[in-house]
């Protein structure tokens, strides 16, 4: 006797063309639909065209208390 999970594949919609892609193992690609829509996003940040925001970078060689110093400051 199955259950309805066990037979019941998440679905949802693909990042970048929306349509419907599998969450589970039979979708190679998840989770977007294709390889086609995976190499376009992948392409994406490999040009830049998306990124992660990344607040002000701090020196990483001054001590913490150096670096609360300076935010003090400024």
């Amino acid at each position: 006797m199955t259950t309805a999970s066990a037979t019941t594949a998440r679905i949802a919609a693909c990042p970048h063309c929306g349509r419907s892609a599998r969450l589970d193992a039979s979708n190679p690609w998840r989770p977007f639909c294709s390889e086609r829509c995976k190499l376009i996003d992948l392409g994406a940040w490999f040009s830049e065209a998306r990124s992660i925001p990344v607040g002000e970078a701090s020196d990483p060689l001054l001590s913490p208390t150096q670096q609360m110093a300076e935010d003090r400051e400024s």
